[in-house]
């Protein structure tokens, strides 16, 4: 890329140097000079509607504003005179003509800027004498609250909709003084219900349902944590008081997603205070689950373990692990199965194949993944499968801003519809089930298509292949021989190609990172490897079979026809994921014990349950589906629940007592980091980074892991879930449930929403 020229201006008396074409409000902000607006948004076009930004420029005869003032060399900017001043002052007077003096009911008192700027500019009093206008306050959905009168016309919240969102549910209606912000639905909000525009408004006109009213936020303690539900990693900052989270947001534009949260990201965090989360251990007695305590439940559980393994050997125990638990307890999972059990039938809801991926790239795995930065910054963008606008709602913000921004081309091929598709250069659309065939004959030019359909593959390929740095992202579609093809395709590509492979779930890549998988040891070591099985044997204190163990479908299907005697689930929910409809197919377990938060499906027909904490109660990392790793801070103390690294930890250690395998040594998710980042290939990252909250990129390296791997058919899948559903937390989510919005699901299939989603 070329460098960018770069212009020298005055800037209250100081030599300034930006690049060309930067805003004088963005070129102060770099000097730490604060020019106030509440119109103006980076990223967003500019509207120069509030008048607040305005400087003084010499040789000019009027003030500027400085949103819409571009530096040029020579150009001499003043922000503090007395003439600015006073023009600050007088636009706060007209913004204030009608606006409430309700800042002590007002639910952002103590962090608006109109309040903010009022206090600084020292504006005590009004020359208008007419009556305020009036308007009752509007609730738009369960979750977005509309004050007319607060509002200053910022259009901060009809452009982040239109532009960032590309959904367009607010409009402006009347004129002048009149003019009011309106739903596209009459009196109520039809859309994806992201809150984006909350938290862009600058002042109290739109509000939070799960927030108003509550506190204040001097009251409240703020802890960043990465999100509980999909695998884009973004961060949310969650506002806590008295043991419980209020909010969530991310005003301070820090994390893999700056400003952007979907949803679930904004709203779904009352899974935590849900009234049907498990307080307490269940045990069946007598054909039904009773509450026990803690020691008897670890107890019963123990033996029952022990027991099984004593008259079938570790081969009859199968465990399913999660992608929603932290790093650390992944790999404390890895350990106690395969040590501690003496059993590789260890997996998870694969949804990408990230070992496909890392076997298929090399040791150039590293520098062959995208980060979510990466997506914003590439040239050009080839998505393959998935509906990111559901299942990976970031990804699609990335893509979006990019084309705004610098021009980003899009190019896609799917079966299904998706919102991005209006973003695209150019879009094939395939058969359900086309979309590895389609792969397929752009890297071989081999198999059958319709005319139109060839024809459009013929200018695809064409098209990419004259493109240089393309991020390539696909979903559950592309696994095994067709990543290898994608691979194979990428390298006809100019310049650096990058990949990046979508799973579903908050945890999905760290699952399969550390090792959650039936022939593969953390970092993607194949149990085939003698050294690599001795390393990890050494250091968890026992041997490692070489045998590959059983997926996670293979485990049903053998639990089903009693080869299976054991089955223990750590924050999964098997029946409901792999459609096991008949309660005949777990008949032929003798012990059947879930860890969960909630009484599942699968935690029903549990023999032993036991409540588990959320990542939100936790400490740990996690690593998003580009493979970023975050930390996980304990916003909020478990009232019951315990980690599932404590409960796995204090089980071996009760294991242990009946003279089953070592115990688990690590008492701490710091202890457990550490000892990843010393074994793990791929996880030696700085602690440093991470502690002052920035994403650090894993290598996802691929120790002598065979290119042609492949997978099991049914290994690797997607729920697909929609932007409303995240697995087994969606469900527990009452504010997000309550929106019209879900209710509707799948979005494919409502009347209400094809009219515009698809369009």
């Amino acid at each position: 890329m070329a460098e960018q020229k770069q212009i020298t201006f005055t800037l209250d008396g100081k030599q300034v140097a930006a690049p060309a074409g930067t805003l004088v409000i963005e070129a102060a902000k770099r000097q730490g000079i604060e020019v106030p607006s509440f119109c103006y948004y980076p990223g967003l076009t500019l509207q120069a509607a509030c008048r607040m930004c305005l400087v003084e420029v010499e040789k000019m005869p009027k003030l500027q504003t400085a949103c819409t003032l571009v530096a040029t060399d020579g150009m001499v900017v003043k922000t503090t005179t007395d003439q600015v001043h006073g023009a600050r002052k007088n636009m706060l007077e007209f913004l204030l003509a009608n606006h409430p003096l309700d800042c002590p009911v007002c639910d952002k008192g103590g962090e608006c800027e109109l309040q903010d700027m009022t206090f600084r500019y020292g504006l005590d009093h009004s020359r208008f004498t007419e009556e305020k206008l009036h308007y009752p306050e509007e609730k738009w959905s369960p979750l977005i609250y509309y004050d007319s009168p607060r509002c200053i016309l910022c259009f901060r919240c009809v452009r982040v909709c239109d532009e960032g969102m590309d959904v367009k549910a607010l409009g402006v209606g009347a004129r002048a003084v009149q003019s009011v912000i309106l739903p596209n639905q009459q009196n109520h909000l039809d859309c994806e219900e992201c809150g984006m525009c909350i938290d862009i408004c600058p002042v109290g006109a739109l509000t939070s349902g799960t927030y108003r009213y509550q506190t204040r936020p001097w009251e409240m303690t703020y802890v960043p944590n990465p999100c509980a539900h999909c695998s884009n990693g973004c961060k949310t900052t969650l506002s806590v008081r008295t043991n419980e989270i209020i909010r969530a947001n991310n005003r301070d534009q820090s994390g893999v997603n700056g400003e952007f949260l979907c949803a679930k990201g904004r709203f779904a965090f009352d899974f935590t205070t849900n009234a049907e989360r498990i307080r307490q251990p269940l045990v069946r007695r007598n054909g039904k689950l009773e509450p026990a305590s803690w020691e008897d439940a670890i107890e019963e559980l123990a033996r029952r373990l022990k027991q099984v393994r004593d008259s079938h050997g570790p081969a009859a125990i199968g465990v399913i692990g999660s992608n929603h638990t932290t790093n650390e307890e992944n790999y404390l999972l890895n350990r106690f199965a395969r040590v501690t059990l003496g059993t590789n039938n260890l997996d998870h809801h694969r949804t990408a194949d990230y070992a496909g991926l890392a076997a298929a790239l090399g040791p150039k795995a590293k520098d062959a993944m995208a980060t979510m930065a990466d997506v914003y910054n590439a040239p050009a963008v080839l998505v393959i499968g998935n509906d990111i606008s559901n299942q990976n709602p970031l990804v699609g913000w990335q893509i979006r801003a990019g084309v705004r921004h610098h021009g980003l081309r899009l190019y896609v091929i799917n079966d299904r519809p998706s919102k991005i598709h209006r973003q695209a250069k150019q879009v094939v659309e395939v058969a359900p089930g086309g979309v590895r065939p389609a792969l397929r004959w752009l890297a071989t030019e081999q198999g059958q298509f319709g005319a139109q359909t060839t024809e459009s593959l013929v200018q695809l390929k064409a098209a990419l292949e004259a493109e240089t740095d393309i991020v390539v992202i696909f979903g559950a579609d592309i696994q095994g021989a067709a990543i290898r093809d994608l691979v194979s395709l990428a390298a006809r590509f100019g310049g650096q190609t990058r990949f990046m492979a979508l799973g579903d779930y908050a945890n999905s890549r760290g699952a399969s990172d550390m090792g959650l998988l039936p022939d593969r040891l953390p970092g993607y070591a194949p149990l085939s490897d003698a050294a690599e099985r001795s390393r990890f044997g050494k250091l968890w204190g026992g041997e490692i079979s070489s045998k590959p163990g059983m997926t996670a479908r293979a485990m049903m299907d053998a639990a089903a026809a009693g080869k299976l005697k054991a089955l223990y689930v750590v924050g999964a929910n098997p029946i409901k994921t792999f459609g096991v409809t008949q309660p005949d197919r777990l008949s032929g377990l003798e012990l059947l014990v879930v860890q969960d938060m909630f009484l599942t499906e699968t935690a029903q027909r549990a023999d032993v349950v036991l409540p588990a904490a959320s990542s939100y109660e936790k400490d740990g990392t996690m690593t998003n589906t580009a493979g970023e790793v975050q930390m996980t801070r304990r916003a909020i103390d478990p009232q019951g629940p315990r980690s599932d690294f404590d409960l796995i930890r204090i089980l071996s250690h009760q294991l242990n007592l009946l003279g089953a395998g070592a115990p688990i040594r690590l008492r701490t998710a710091e202890a457990a980091f550490d000892e990843i980042r010393q074994n793990v290939a791929g996880y030696d990252l700085p602690v440093a980074g991470l502690l002052a909250g920035r994403a650090e990129l894993s290598s996802a390296s691929c120790r002598n892991l065979e290119s042609s791997y492949d997978i099991p058919d049914g290994a690797v899948f997607s729920s697909n879930d929609f932007l409303f559903t995240s697995g087994t937390l969606g469900r527990y989510c009452s504010k997000l449930n309550s929106t019209n919005e879900a209710k509707d699901r799948p979005w494919s299939s409502s009347p209400s929403m094809q009219s515009w989603w698809y369009r």
